[in-house]
């Protein structure tokens, strides 16, 4: 481990003492109003006044469950579900007499499939209580009175409590800060766990209590009166009343809960809120609760089976109400029932009651129709999967050793069947490593490094790439050479090795590489051996610049309190110099000002405001005298947008005494104000001092494409996925960016949705915002409708949907976003540029709603949480924007190109198996509960069971439970290489059509069928013939058992015949579940007939001995298999579904034939998609591909 010296870092001016002072006339009427209730007194947190606000202990409880209400929730959350709470009923009702069976046998399987559930729930639910225990059991050193600190563990903590908090601890609670190993009461702060940022934070006590130390405490009393817990982050409004003076605060003086604390050594603080009232702990809300269509749609088939359950109950019923009557008006038919003597279940004068007990016996009966151990077997399946997936080495990256991870398992199924990916760009198809590579300063143009999207560009082209002098393209040998230093990829002598002092403009560069090297918030870090200046920066563009400034001569590399220092060429005397600027005020960079600036005093004591920000916001800013280069900037600006750069303008003013003053007391007053349009108000003020600058050049980073994503995209499309891509860049580098990962390709054509329009332009300048938005509405709506039109012309021709964030805003109203999906939906690609968060959640929610077909969101950042929350599955990326996304979403994986495997591997094989294991369970229901039907239909409805109860109680439970689950764990139509190899594949999914309505009532059917067969045949073969060789004739539990054996063998000889994939856990499960039903005969059977009933010996004494049991067991088995196996012979022979395609070929060895291969593919390219596929297809040959689309 290398020894790193860390350079004390202040940076008091930044949010300086006097920023933090406050008028004790100034208002402070919203506190201890509505919302802003909360009175903390510091260091008396047991004073009477304390515990009368009864506020929140600092334990935390994340379980679902305590001992006392494990049991009571457990249960209440199983029966919620339709058909664990049937089989409750029906359990009940078995301890009447109306029951067909024994209530043991009921209530058993519904004890083991409650039970199992409950155990998974509960082994989940001990893990989080596990990690609770280890939250709430950490340390922290308290003030306990009198000046002595004592340790304790975290939950002992109370509101009030003066807390020391050390050098990479966590805060146990939000704290407001006090003071701090630094003399300006300055610390650092990682907010990783909480909003997935890496850069740190810079928190600063108030002045009134910086000095406040270990030996003054035991004298610190102070009031703090402040706002009532929330969600909000980034807000907090207070005061702090101290020796009868009130001091304001804000959230620079707050220290959130399971942040760390970071490059200080110790920090003293009062805790504010506590436990469950702390603003971590309110944010953390439950995701919203995603269920798959293929869960939804089971819902559905279970209600469609307890509609056929209520019908041949009632129907049974009817009839038995009909001839149980007859047996009076018909001379007593059913002279063996007595009825003459019957009780009320067969009493023909009361036979409207009797058949109304009939159906209810009946609905208890044929309950073996709905498959009581489904949900419990596809929960445990779905965990397996999600072990696999979290397992497979394919989807592993070794440079950050990070793995997949499935959050969830209840979306496995909804990865075989995407339809729609949303994708943000930068950290998700780009790396978010940013490499300082081009520059433009004063109007030249610098640097000949060569981007990724310039190559791809010159492809598309078929132009070479001269690069002094040489063809890139052709001599990448040639090219100009990586940089070894991270962050800087600049190539120029011009301006390298101090060249630039003999610049025509070198003044201008100088300036250029100031405003680098100073207007950032970087930290050094000075490595003691090497003595390297290295950077902790709030984002990898940041780090860049100030690396760029450092190798191009200019270092910063220390702050101080109010001050920051550089090294830099002095162009006079040729030497290094040290140079030191004041640092006075830092407005700090947000979304809706793209911007940032600084506030120096140099060393000649010029006051100077350093500028750098979006060209969308600073060419606006400068004055008349400072927009020299500005032509030649934009030019060069709109060179590096196209070649898929980054790009930030720099500029600068010079302020006078009178001017800054003014500022700064307004800033003061803005800063200081109790309220929470407090933002706005500072917004407002820096408006106003940062304009009229002077233009000095603009930068270019490169955000490289992450390794394999063309490849994936291409897969993607083959695949027939449709993918958009939602982006905060400029509308040209997005576009350039889709041509260098192949979302864009040449031939296609670009319909563009812009604002940037002349009429636009001239309503904006002239009229007001009301008149600014109806313009804008009609004409974003009319370029809609003229680009569906186009669509709608050509049904072969390739289009691209490109629109910029203003325009999205219009096209996602309520009576726009229609023409906006149906002119999308019909493109190869969309790409939104300028997008805000919230604009992507909206896209997101309007493809999902408006497609009706399953979304998948995938991104990185914080700014991606609501894109991946509303999709039906959201990815996170786990790259270097730090780990929100990832926490947001479903399933996190390292890089972008694990998607293909995810998708069209794992989520395919998922799919398929799900579709399958539901259909099959279905299946064997349907056929065992048949059975049952139509022996009591034999028995004229009298409700009398085919079977012995526990044979009905274990059908679903044991002897065809652990087939199904290992064809839902292990089963493949086709092997991953093969998936990979034939995209098209997946479209299975995505058309639902494992899961379609038709193939669930066949599946139905099929049971049906085997029903039938199984029933008629063994009641023909063994009806009246002489059973045994003495003559005796087969009596009900000789024909129940045979009958119950066929089924047992159908069932799971059925699962044989419809995997694709044997291994050797399906064939211990599936013929061991046929061994283990006679096992448990003859175990059953030998207990004394009291417990045994009906099965006292039936097999050893009965059917063992007896050949004709075997032959009709044979002959049942192999006809009630017949029709599928000759439906799916038929099926692969002549009608193959596309998998069953792919595995006749594999049979015949042709797989690796090219020729064949190409033909299989072609049916998964088409003019309307994109990839470099489809590209090379297009450019190789497009009459031939135009000919195939037109005989399609």
């Amino acid at each position: 481990m290398r020894n790193k010296k860390k350079t004390r870092l202040k940076f008091s001016n930044i949010y300086s003492f006097k920023c933090g002072k406050r008028s004790s006339e100034e208002d402070h009427s919203q506190i201890g109003g509505p919302g802003f209730s909360r009175v903390v007194y510091c260091n008396e947190p047991d004073s009477l006044e304390a515990s009368l606000r009864k506020y929140a202990t600092n334990y935390v409880r994340t379980t679902k469950y305590t001992i006392a209400t494990f049991l009571p929730k457990s249960l209440f959350e199983q029966f919620r579900r339709v058909a664990n709470f049937y089989f409750l009923v029906t359990g009940i009702l078995s301890f009447t007499s109306l029951a067909p069976y024994s209530w043991a046998s009921a209530i058993l399987p519904l004890f083991i499939v409650i039970g199992a559930t409950m155990v998974k729930e509960g082994i989940e639910d001990w893990r989080r209580n596990k990690q609770d225990v280890e939250v709430n059991n950490r340390k922290i050193k308290v003030h306990e009175g009198g000046g002595k600190i004592k340790q304790t563990e975290w939950k002992n903590l109370k509101v009030g409590h003066v807390v020391k908090v050390e050098k990479d601890e966590f805060f146990p609670a939000d704290l407001v800060l006090l003071s701090s190993s630094y003399e300006d009461a300055v610390c650092y702060v990682e907010t990783m766990n909480l909003d997935g940022e890496t850069n740190l934070k810079l928190k600063q006590a108030l002045e009134v209590t910086s000095s406040l130390h270990e030996e003054d405490l035991k004298d610190f009393r102070a009031v703090i009166k402040c706002e009532d817990p929330n969600a909000n982050l980034y807000s907090f409004v207070g005061s702090m009343e101290l020796k009868e003076e009130q001091h304001p605060l804000s959230p620079q003086q707050l220290l959130l809960r399971d942040s760390k604390l970071r490059n200080t050594d110790f920090i003293y603080g009062a805790v504010v809120f506590t436990g469950h009232d702390t603003k971590v702990l309110q944010n953390s809300t439950d995701p919203p609760s995603k269920r798959s269509k293929i869960e939804r749609k089971m819902d559905k088939i279970v209600y469609l089976l307890f509609g056929v359950l209520f019908l041949i109950a009632f129907g049974g019923s009817v009839y038995f109400g009909i001839i149980t009557k007859d047996d009076v008006d018909g001379g007593h038919k059913r002279w063996y029932l007595r009825p003459d003597d019957a009780d009320i279940f067969f009493d023909p004068d009361r036979a409207p009651i009797a058949a109304v007990y009939h159906f209810l016996t009946a609905m208890l009966l044929y309950s073996y129709l709905i498959p009581i151990s489904l949900y419990v077997s596809i929960e445990i399946v779905k965990v397996l999967q999600s072990i696999f997936i979290n397992q497979d080495v394919n989807m592993y990256y070794e440079e950050t050793d990070k793995p997949a991870r499935a959050r969830t398992s209840n979306l496995n199924e909804e990865l075989g069947q995407v339809d729609t990916i949303l994708s943000d760009k930068t950290g998700t198809l780009t790396c978010n490593s940013m490499e300082f590579i081009k520059c433009s300063v004063a109007g030249t143009a610098y640097g000949y490094g060569v981007t990724e999207v310039e190559k791809a560009m010159a492809k598309k082209k078929g132009s070479p790439l001269i690069v002094k002098g040489k063809d890139v393209l052709e001599h990448s040998g040639d090219s100009p050479k990586r940089s070894l230093i991270k962050g800087f990829n600049f190539d120029d002598n011009r301006i390298m090795n101090g060249n630039w002092v003999k610049e025509p403009h070198s003044d201008v560069v100088q300036k250029f590489f100031r405003v680098l090297a100073v207007c950032h918030t970087a930290i050094p870090d000075i490595d003691e051996n090497t003595g390297k200046v290295l950077y902790e920066a709030e984002s990898p563009d940041e780090a860049a610049f100030v690396i760029a400034a450092r190798e191009l001569g200019f270092e910063f590399f220390k702050r101080k309190q109010t001050s920051v220092h550089v090294n830099e060429l002095d162009p006079v005397s040729g030497e290094k110099v040290e140079r030191s600027y004041k640092l006075l005020n830092v407005l700090e960079f947000n979304s809706s000002r793209k911007r940032m600036s600084v506030i120096v005093r140099n060393e000649e004591g010029k006051l100077l405001l350093l500028c750098k920000g979006a060209d969308s916001v600073m060419f606006e800013r400068l004055s008349d005298n400072g927009k020299k280069y500005e032509e030649e900037t934009r030019e060069h600006v709109n060179e590096y947008a196209d070649a898929g750069l980054r790009t930030l303008i720099l500029a600068y003013r010079e302020l006078s005494e009178e001017e800054y003053a003014a500022f700064n007391e307004k800033i003061s007053k803005a800063k200081n104000s109790v309220s929470v349009d407090r933002q706005e108000l500072i917004d407002e003020v820096t408006e106003e001092i940062e304009k009229d600058m002077i233009l000095l050049g603009a930068t270019a980073v490169e955000d490289k494409l992450q390794k394999g994503v063309p490849e994936c995209i291409d897969k993607l499309a083959q695949a027939g996925i449709k993918i958009w891509v939602l982006t905060g860049d400029k509308m040209e580098t997005a576009i350039n960016i889709g041509y260098a990962c192949s979302l864009l390709r040449q031939g296609m054509t670009q319909i563009t949705i812009t604002l940037d329009t002349p009429e636009i332009i001239a309503v904006e300048k002239t009229g007001g915002k009301s008149a600014i938005a109806k313009a804008s509405k009609q004409s974003v709506l009319q370029q809609l409708t003229e680009g569906k039109k186009q669509v709608d012309k050509s049904s072969s021709e390739a289009f691209a949907l490109i629109i910029d964030g203003k325009s999205l805003a219009y096209a996602l109203d309520d009576n726009v976003k229609m023409s906006f999906l149906e002119l999308a939906v019909g493109c190869a690609s969309v790409i939104c540029c300028r997008s805000s968060p919230k604009q992507k959640a909206l896209v997101t929610r309007l493809v999902k709603e408006g497609i009706k077909k399953t979304t998948l969101a995938i991104g990185d950042g914080a700014n991606d949480v609501g894109m991946l929350q509303e999709s039906d599955i959201g990815i996170g990326i786990s790259g270097v924007e730090g780990m929100q996304a990832v926490m947001s979403s479903d399933i996190a994986i390292a890089q972008f190109r694990f998607l293909e495997r995810l998708l069209l591997v794992h989520g395919h094989w998922c799919y398929r198996r799900i579709s399958s294991m539901i259909c099959y369970f279905f299946y064997k229901n349907v056929a065992f509960g048949i059975t049952i039907f139509l022996y009591e239909a034999n028995a004229s409805f009298s409700g009398q069971p085919a079977y012995n109860d526990w044979f009905l109680s274990l059908y679903n439970v044991f002897f065809t439970s652990l087939p199904v689950i290992a064809m839902g764990v292990f089963d493949q139509d086709v092997s991953a290489r093969l998936c990979l190899k034939f995209p098209l594949l997946y479209q299975e999914g995505v058309q639902n059509v494992l899961f379609s309505w038709r193939r669930i009532i066949g599946w139905m059917l099929n049971g049906v069928s085997s029903a039938v067969i199984i029933f008629y045949f063994c009641i023909r073969a063994l009806n009246p013939q002489g059973f045994h060789k003495n003559g005796k004739l087969a009596d009900h539990q000789i024909l129940g058992t045979t009958m119950y054996t066929c089924v047992v063998w159908v069932v799971n000889c059925q699962m044989a015949l419809a995997i694709s994939y044997f291994t050797l856990i399906q064939h211990i499960f599936i013929w061991g579940g046929i061994a283990l039903w006679y096992i448990f005969l003859l175990a059953y059977g030998a207990m004394p007939s009291t417990i045994s009933t009906t099965a006292y010996k039936v097999f050893v004494e009965s059917l063992a001995s007896t050949p004709s049991f075997y032959i009709v067991t044979l002959y049942t088995v192999v006809s009630a298999l017949v029709p599928y196996y000759v439906y799916k012979a038929v099926q692969m022979r002549f009608f193959p579904m596309y998998h069953g395609m792919i595995q006749w070929y594999r049979y015949e060895g042709r797989t690796e034939d090219p020729e064949y291969c190409d033909m299989v593919r072609q049916r998964s390219i088409r003019s309307t998609t994109v990839g470099f596929t489809a590209r090379s297809l297009a450019r190789t040959n497009p009459l031939e591909n135009k000919r195939q689309n037109h005989h399609r």
